[in-house]
């Protein structure tokens, strides 16, 4: 598991290869992520935008950038545990992902952006 603090914002990221929805033959393999963010500072939070560099292994980068994740711009107290699954489609069985979060704190409005760290997307037979 992948995990990254940034100013009292912890991210961990979880994924999966989904073989149901991969087609290699096709240079089609699907992937999901698991993410988990847990408010571990003194301040509520509210997640605005998503950014993303998903690589795969010919080299190729794909950038995504948006408001919230799957449709929701989630507030976090401290303390408080949100977690979503989502997501992505390479053309080979190997890649990465990285990006970060646009975060506010509630009280005074001051923007930050949380890192999410870089994890890899792995077809499980490709360790062996």
């Amino acid at each position: 598991m992948a995990t990254q603090v940034s100013e009292g914002i912890k991210i961990s990221v979880l994924t999966q290869y989904q073989a149901d929805y991969s087609s290699p033959q096709q240079f089609h393999y699907v992937f999901t992520y698991r993410i988990r963010i847990e408010n571990e500072s003194p301040h509520t939070v509210q997640l605005l935008r998503r950014h993303w560099y998903i690589y795969d292994a010919n080299g190729t980068l794909k950038e995504v950038e948006g408001e919230g994740v799957v449709g929701q711009q989630p507030i976090l107290e401290p303390g408080d545990v949100y977690e979503y699954v989502s997501g992505c489609n390479l053309r080979t069985g190997m890649g990465k992902m990285r990006g970060n979060y646009l975060m506010e704190r509630i009280l005074d409005g001051k923007s930050f952006r949380a890192t999410i760290p870089e994890f890899t997307l792995v077809v499980p037979y490709l360790l062996n």
